[in-house]
């Protein structure tokens, strides 16, 4: 371990994985470390026995749920968008030849107390129930609008310059109402809350095209993939990835110090009296306590159903989300749910999550609108946790941080999270241009 690295990465979790495997393809030298003996940190996958120990404090799950090792519930559910950034961050380190992706079954959106397909595209608009006749028109035309829309072709900007019109403006100018716009900006746009409506609609445009793309990619019911056996196989390629790399990991390795010079910067990292040198400390919050600020906490359910969740055409897969107004909250609560046709439970269980931003001390009465939605459950897990963000200065310490995970069931607010970080610690901003067609192969 007494050697002298380029960067030591702390925590196996996504993020430090991806920058571990970026790191590595761009040449530098990288040690990862993580305190736990086993892989992901936060953003771990339990099988039924693990799951039991943590929440229930015994190893003795029920019988009737099947075989532990048929489970792999993952920690932080995140849903990835077919064309999204992940995807290509996935594709530029070849790590895709590690995993197999399969479509997600559905997407919907609840609305007025029911749940809804979402309709990406103007011919779905015109089908779906959650506008009425005159609506649908106005929705048909906007659509295609955005899918005509391109950012280096003015003719398509019908006069308008998006970087200046906001959101609300451009929804004006196609007469479409806040139901509408609720379903579209928080399920299709992906947005978690309501202030993109005050921003320049560049960013909502592009994001309904990116959604509509990777709906188009594999002709699924949703424009998400999910990994077979979960998102606990994402470290695990990323470890074999960094290894080709010449990268080193170290699992089970205590208390993991973090060591300053007399300047403030990262001089090395200290584990069981033996200190590996390095210039850069990529870590999750848990590594530099006292460099990170609590901001704010998800709570979640997670739950073991023998059925798919209602009213989702018996998706096998599906995300639902329900935007913050609808429920009179001030953030959106996001339903996702599993089942064999992943991997990620025996045949005939399925793994529900509802998560939200929480606004109380208690879950079990702040999730119960999307609890509501699931039906009958066979066990459910109650659990909240803080969320961090750094508040050191990165040039003066050389010390880089992860955000914690937000409650979204989708990935793309992690990867601009990991993207950030890596601009900050190398200096270049990461080409995603990627042939796409790279993660298909795998894809049934």
């Amino acid at each position: 371990m007494d050697e002298e690295y380029d960067v030591i990465v702390l925590g196996t979790g996504l993020k430090e994985c991806i920058l571990s495997g970026l790191l590595s393809v761009d040449g530098l030298k990288v040690l990862h470390m993580d305190r736990n003996d086993y892989y992901g940190g936060e953003s771990t996958s339990l099988n039924l026995i693990q799951l039991w120990k943590r929440f229930r404090g015994s190893d003795k799950p029920p019988a009737h749920l099947g075989s532990s090792r048929d489970y792999n519930v993952d920690m932080i559910p995140k849903y990835i968008l077919a064309n999204g950034a992940l995807v290509r961050v996935l594709i530029h380190t070849d790590v895709t030849k590690y995993l197999y992706f399969k479509a997600v079954d559905g997407s919907f959106v609840y609305n007025k107390g029911k749940v809804h397909k979402v309709p990406a595209t103007d011919m779905e608009a015109l089908k779906s129930p959650l506008m009425g006749i005159f609506e649908k028109r106005r929705a048909r035309k906007f659509f295609i609008y955005v899918q005509d829309y391109n950012e280096s072709d003015p003719k398509t900007h019908e006069g308008m310059d998006l970087t200046r019109v906001t959101t609300r403006e451009l929804i004006a100018k196609y007469g479409l109402d806040d139901n509408t716009m609720d379903f579209i900006g928080h399920a299709l746009a992906l947005h978690r809350d309501d202030r993109y409506l005050g921003e320049p609609a560049l960013d909502t445009v592009k994001r309904m095209k990116l959604y509509a793309e990777s709906l188009a990619r594999f002709q699924g019911g949703s424009p998400y993939i999910y990994p077979l056996y979960g998102l606990g196989e994402l470290p695990q390629a990323f470890a074999r990835l960094s290894a080709v790399y010449g990268g080193t990991y170290m699992l089970n390795k205590p208390e993991c110090k973090v060591e300053f010079d007399e300047e403030g910067k990262v001089s090395g990292v200290t584990s069981e009296g033996e200190t590996a040198k390095c210039k850069k400390v990529v870590c999750d919050p848990s590594y530099l306590p006292n460099k990170v600020r609590k901001v704010g906490k998800v709570a979640r359910a997670i739950c073991i159903m023998s059925h798919p969740i209602p009213n989702t055409n018996d998706s096998q897969s599906v995300q639902v989300i329900l935007p913050q107004k609808q429920l009179g909250r001030r953030s959106d609560m996001y339903l996702f749910c599993c089942s064999y046709s992943h991997n990620v439970a025996p045949k005939g269980k399925f793994i529900a999550f509802v998560s939200t931003e929480a606004e109380t001390d208690q879950p079990e009465i702040e999730l119960k609108p999307g609890l509501d939605l699931l039906g009958p459950v066979d066990e459910i897990f109650f659990d909240m946790y803080d969320r961090y963000e750094p508040v050191n200065e990165p040039s003066l310490d050389n010390c880089f941080i992860s955000m914690s995970y937000d409650a979204t069931t989708h990935f793309e607010s992690t990867v601009v999270d990991v993207l950030n970080m890596y601009t900050m610690i190398t200096g270049k901003i990461l080409d995603l241009n990627v042939d796409l067609s790279a993660a298909s192969a795998a894809e049934e």
